[in-house]
């Protein structure tokens, strides 16, 4: 059941985590609630339906999406990075409201994608003079950033409407449903911005790393054909014993983070860390990279090295207490995302061979953002073998939506 089906059947007692508030400054963007009685009511009912549990309910749906994912890249894998994007966001969306966009041009996919990049340059700190001079949020409307800023609380309203309104067309819900309409449609507008991006980013990142080392890829196909065999794709419960291809997703989410600054935090109150005096309100970012990139006499922390997290001797620290936010603002959702990893990671090693371009030359930039993502770069995308290409034809053809 989606995650709105789930927040209905719970009830009004609790209330989700409230990722989205709109603000009457320049730009309407995502930001987190106080913590307080009413952020500790809205994290129990993430808890409740992002929980190791309560995700279960969704690993059928996410094997089917990396199995037409794979199927798609048979076909036409030049279009890898909008099939990638696809199959994430679909992840999301069939998440959080039930629904199967179809393809990329999607009116959901859409609506998403651009609220998403409203999001990012919004959460930038410093990024709009808004920032440094509250004061011009009075400015006329005629002012070019003004006219921006309308555009904008146009598309974050069809973002949060849109995909709300069919689902509630659907389904018939409970009395009390009308006084949560407001916080369900922050919450589950902001979910794709949390995973989709994230999840799309890592698995660019994770393609590239395995162009760049053929040998890496190699040891981790050679452990999914020895545990999973050659006869199926994996699947999320080959999870525990694949432990090389848990250390290659744990060094991609290392080598290039997602989200190199993390999420920016305020302060709600003075505060002091080694010596240094934080005002309450202050703007913090914990910087990730620096945490990922982190000097080591052993294992060069520049270097794409899984092994890193297989030797007992030097035991290195899981990316995935920092790369998921800290205490209690870590990201409700990160055992879903890791569930989604693993089965794109594991798909890929298993159906396809993942090679630089016939030039031999691998171009990849990353756009610095908040969400730090591969622009597109060119790699060869091909089937192990005809036996791998017909396997995934038949895992494709028994999904029934």
């Amino acid at each position: 059941m989606p995650v709105i089906g789930n927040v209905m059947n719970i009830g009004i007692r609790s209330a989700w985590l409230k990722l989205t508030e709109y603000k009457a400054a320049y730009v309407q963007m995502f930001v987190l609630s106080d913590y307080g009685e009413e952020w500790r009511a809205q994290r129990k009912l993430a808890h409740a339906a992002l929980s190791p549990s309560a995700i279960m309910d969704f690993v059928v749906m996410q094997e089917d999406i990396a199995s037409e994912l794979a199927n798609d890249l048979v076909k036409t894998p030049e279009n890898f990075h909008a099939l990638i994007r696809l199959a994430a966001g679909r992840t999301v969306i069939s998440v959080t409201y039930g629904i199967q966009p179809s393809n990329v041009e999607d009116e959901l996919i859409s609506i998403s994608e651009e609220g998403n990049r409203i999001g990012q340059r919004a959460a930038m700190p410093g990024a709009h003079l808004c920032d440094i001079l509250p004061i011009l949020k009075y400015a006329p409307s005629w002012v070019p950033f003004q006219r921006a800023a309308k555009h904008d609380r146009q598309v974050i309203h069809d973002l949060l409407n849109k995909p709300f309104d069919h689902v509630k067309k659907e389904m018939t819900p409970p009395e009390n449903f009308t006084n949560l309409d407001e916080r369900l449609k922050c919450a589950a507008g902001a979910m794709y911005g949390a995973g989709a991006e994230t999840t799309y980013s890592a698995v660019l990142t994770f393609i590239l790393a395995m162009a760049l080392s053929p040998n890496k890829q190699v040891l981790a196909q050679a452990e999914i054909d020895r545990v999973v065999g050659i006869d199926r794709l994996p699947s999320i419960e080959d999870m525990p014993n694949l432990p090389y291809i848990n250390a290659v997703i744990k060094e991609t989410m290392r080598w290039h983070p997602s989200l190199p600054l993390g999420i920016p935090h305020r302060s709600s109150e003075d505060d002091a860390y080694k010596g240094y005096f934080i005002p309450k309100s202050t703007v913090v970012l914990p910087n990730v990279w620096a945490v990922a990139f982190e000097p080591n006499e052993k294992y060069d922390p520049q270097e794409f090295l899984p092994d890193r997290f297989l030797d007992a001797s030097q035991p290195a620290v899981d990316p995935s207490i920092w790369v998921f936010g800290f205490g209690r603002r870590v990201c409700p959702g990160r055992f879903l995302a890791e569930n989604s990893m693993f089965i794109f990671i594991a798909t890929f090693l298993s159906a396809f061979d993942i090679y630089p371009p016939e030039n031999g030359e691998i171009k990849a930039h990353f756009k610095e953002f908040i969400v730090s993502v591969l622009e597109p770069f060119e790699c060869r995308i091909l089937p192990r073998s005809e036996a791998k290409a017909s396997l995934v034809e038949i895992r494709a053809a028994q999904i029934t939506i």
